[in-house]
């Protein structure tokens, strides 16, 4: 078979190279071997010929919720004792979301066909988290695969919460967005509409915003259908170019550079990099081989990359807390908590720690942020308010103030 594999090269390129295996596991392995850091592995279509240049199909993945809830089964199955196969037999027949009892389905073939687990489930490639085939070889390794999954499950726990509260902190910046977006189109569509007509009637020179609003109305409504498909159309191309590449690492570098809330993705993505190679670290896990399958964790393309140049720094033998420093993107409190880790022996520890602390940044400039941009969003919903009631009621006062004149 011929797969297309997206690699980092120990000096720091990232490059995308066609290679022939007997499955994709096995390639996996080979790359690895070779020292090289894999970011993706896709089979190469037959039909690649009639393929767009560049773009990606969208794979299926395993939802984070299905994920942990498993990982609380089997880690409970575990610790009373059942065997692995048996687990995995039970827990797939309770499994209703089609796409995972699917997985769940293969991976108890190949362990009963005496793969490992880990192993099992990283030939399903993109549809597992990247992070988790290695966490269960840690525990595999280690005959400690109970304490690993919990260690896994806590990791689930608060990536998952972090999510929940962001996602809980822009609700109501949103919801006022939203109002703000009815308010505006049932002026623009039904009440300005109105007030053109009664002002077509009268002989009178309307001012500029009035005739600028009503313009506008008009333009709308008679070209809404041509608007809405260009909208979608935009939006849809936008989603495709997204998963592109190119796309992906330009979205990373936008995000990046977004006043207010661009330190939130950068802290953010060194927290999911710093709490995956505890995790590892922690397990067992030697830290080369750490750091490539923690690189892959990271959700921020740019800084994804960029990370993969520390993998062969400390393949050389330099530091951890020199090499990240060396990329130019590490906070420096992450920094300097590795440096003391290492110095002390308990680097897993310390990166946790570093990722706590980095949580506890993010949550409190989302608060900052959400005190600014509730009265800012109040502010902005009043003046465009204001601004349609000044345009439509201004010519009935000069009209007013010509009748009394």
């Amino acid at each position: 078979m011929e797969f297309v594999c997206r690699i980092g090269t120990p000096e720091g390129r990232v490059e995308e190279r066609v290679a022939s295996a007997h499955d994709e596991s096995t390639l996996r392995r080979d790359l690895e071997g070779k020292g090289l850091h894999v970011f993706a592995i896709r089979r190469r279509g037959l039909l690649r010929g009639l393929e767009i240049p560049g773009l990606r199909r969208r794979r299926r993945r395993i939802a984070p919720a299905d994920l942990m809830v498993f990982n609380q089964e089997l880690a409970a199955l575990l610790r009373s004792g059942l065997p692995v196969l048996q687990g995995l037999e039970m827990m797939a027949g309770r499994v209703r979301e089609p796409f995972f009892r699917e997985v769940l389905n293969g991976v108890r073939d190949q362990v009963k066909a005496g793969k490992d687990l880990s192993e099992a489930f990283a030939s399903f490639g993109d549809a597992v988290p990247p992070l988790y085939p290695p966490t269960l070889r840690a525990g595999e390794r280690t005959g400690e695969l109970e304490q690993v999954i919990r260690r896994y499950l806590r990791y689930q726990s608060l990536v998952l919460n972090a999510r929940r509260r962001v996602a809980s902190t822009l609700i109501y910046p949103l919801v006022l967005v939203g109002l703000s977006l009815v308010l505006i189109g049932v002026m623009t569509l039904y009440v300005v509409p109105k007030f053109t007509e009664f002002f077509a009637s009268l002989d009178t020179e309307l001012p500029l915003l009035t005739r600028a609003i009503m313009g506008g109305s008009i333009f709308f409504r008679q070209n809404w259908l041509p608007i809405l498909a260009a909208l979608f159309a935009g939006g849809f191309t936008l989603g495709q170019w997204r998963r592109t590449e190119n796309g992906a690492r330009w979205l990373a570098r936008v995000k990046l550079s977004l006043p207010l809330v661009g330190p939130i993705f950068h802290q953010t993505a060194f927290s999911e990099f710093c709490r995956s190679l505890s995790i590892l670290l922690s397990g067992g896990i030697p830290v080369v081989v750490a750091l490539q399958n923690s690189v892959s964790a990271v959700g921020n393309a740019f800084i994804r990359e960029r990370l993969v140049s520390i993998i062969g720094r400390v393949r050389e033998g330099a530091p951890l807390n020199e090499a990240l420093e060396a990329t130019g993107l590490a906070p420096q409190i992450a920094t300097d908590m590795i440096r003391v880790g290492e110095a002390t022996g308990s680097l897993d520890e310390m990166l946790s720690n570093a990722s706590d602390f980095l949580d506890q940044a993010v949550d409190t400039r989302l608060q900052r942020i959400l005190s600014l941009l509730e009265p800012i969003m109040l502010v902005l919903m009043g003046a465009i308010v204001a601004i349609l009631l000044v345009a439509i009621y201004l010519p009935l006062f000069s009209l007013l103030g010509q009748v009394r004149a």
